[in-house]
């Protein structure tokens, strides 16, 4: 494997406090120098960087790639390589598929897929509960054995407080973080968007704000008994941002994620029966989405994820309250970043890195999220200025299911690298680590 130039960029490393122009030489999978002009690298492929943002690699803690089970909506090859274009050098596979990854070979599996598909690694997050039915424990050794990050039944809320208790206590001894949907499911039974005068108008029913925060309260209270470490997925109301705040200035190890889509789009989004604007948890009212950014500004909120949720078509095509929940995100979360926090300004580039790069490797413990010498090469090279459209048939998911579609967004992944190796280049096709140095010659 040669190494690799990375030349003039703008580095963006807030784990090191390091905002500045330079160089990143990339030798044998890793970080080899850094600095303002590295010479001395005539063998090296050289990628001018000049305009570009060279950063730790993004990483997705949360998405759906449906395999096994769904194959015919999203492969853990399709999603890999979706993630490489979207600027992702990793990804984390919640265990919602068929069957439920809630055992030690469902995790190898995964595993060494994500090694045949040659992009952006996959880390596996295996299920809380056998079958993600909420009764017993799944077990968490054996799968973190096998490679798992954590545990979640995302999909499905853990009801049982006491399940919700013992999952926490159990995962300490692993040290892992144990990720909830937070959603009171008697609350939200039946609901397919935010209740309120929205909801109303359109005839649909909704689900309140506080089927969310009831569980955010009781899953912050619990990890304070146990403990453990409790990581909210996908929040979406102003009242978690405060609960969240409320816990961590009392020393409780709460960590939690927001989607794009959260801090982009509103309940009116829905309007006309938009079934790629059908989520959950729903797209909730401008106030929750203000103060779901300025959670993230202040590190109330600690990293964005995608919620990567791929479906057919024809899936999306039925009735609004019949269609299925989720969007894909993994060539869209960049740039819906750029052009709704950054470009507004609640957000600095480096801020971006850092809820997407850095915090994610040090919150679930995972390689990446620093360009100090040595460090796993896993790097975004990505352009801040880039105005783009979106075209969902153009894809390299096999999901179409976007809202915004046929928006123009400013931000775009320009090269991804994944252990040293380039997996993505703009305006080539990702087509795994060996192929794609191959093209590059």
């Amino acid at each position: 494997m040669k190494p690799i130039l990375l030349k003039g960029g703008t580095l963006v490393d807030p784990s090191q406090r390091l905002n500045e122009v330079g160089d990143v030489l990339i030798a044998d999978g890793a970080i080899a120098g850094v600095g303002r002009t590295i010479e001395g690298a005539k063998d090296a492929d050289v990628i001018d960087c000049a305009g570009l943002i060279v950063s730790p690699g993004f990483i997705d803690v949360h998405c759906h790639l449906r395999e096994p089970g769904r194959e015919d909506v999203e492969t853990i090859a399709t999603g890999a390589r979706a993630a490489a274009a979207g600027g992702f050098t990793a990804v984390c596979a919640m265990p919602n598929t068929d069957p439920v990854t809630d055992n030690q070979a469902a995790v190898g599996f995964i595993v060494r897929q994500a090694q045949r598909a040659e992009s952006a690694r996959v880390y596996p997050i295996g299920a809380i509960s056998v079958g993600q039915e909420g009764n017993a424990l799944a077990e968490f050794g054996e799968m973190v054995g096998a490679g798992a990050v954590a545990v979640s039944d995302d999909g499905k809320p853990v009801a049982s407080a006491q399940l919700m208790r013992s999952a926490l206590e159990y995962a300490r001894t692993f040290k892992i973080p144990v990720i909830d949907h937070c959603e009171e499911p008697t609350l939200a039974a039946g609901g397919s968007m935010n209740e309120g005068i929205v909801s109303a108008q359109l005839g649909l029913k909704g689900i309140p704000a506080e089927a969310e925060e009831i569980m955010v309260i009781r899953d912050i209270l619990l990890a304070r008994l146990t403990g453990g470490h409790v990581h909210l997925a996908h929040m979406s109301t102003k009242g978690s941002v405060e609960l969240i705040r409320w816990g961590k200035e009392r020393g409780i190890r709460v960590t939690a994620e927001v989607c794009p889509h959260h801090l982009s789009l509103t309940e009116e989004s829905v309007r006309g029966y938009n079934t790629n604007a059908k989520m959950n948890p729903p797209l909730r009212t401008s106030k929750d989405v203000e103060a779901l950014r300025e959670g993230v500004k202040d590190g109330t909120i600690d990293l964005i994820a995608t919620d990567h949720a791929p479906h057919h078509y024809d899936e999306k095509e039925r009735e609004f309250a019949d269609a299925p929940n989720g969007i894909v995100g993994l060539e869209t979360a960049l740039a819906v970043i750029v052009t709704n926090l950054v470009e507004t300004g609640h957000l600095t580039f480096s801020d971006l890195v850092d809820r997407m790069a850095c915090t994610p490797a040090r919150v679930f413990g995972l390689p990446g999220g620093s360009l100090k010498r040595g460090a796993a090469a896993d790097i975004t090279v990505f352009d801040p200025k880039a105005r783009w459209k979106v075209d969902a048939s153009r894809f390299v998911s096999k999901g179409r299911n976007t809202p915004y579609d046929g928006m123009t967004l400013v931000g775009r992944a320009a090269c991804t690298i994944v252990a040293g190796s380039v997996v993505y280049r703009s305006g080539i096709p990702a087509r795994g680590r060996e192929k794609a140095n191959r093209t590059r010659g």
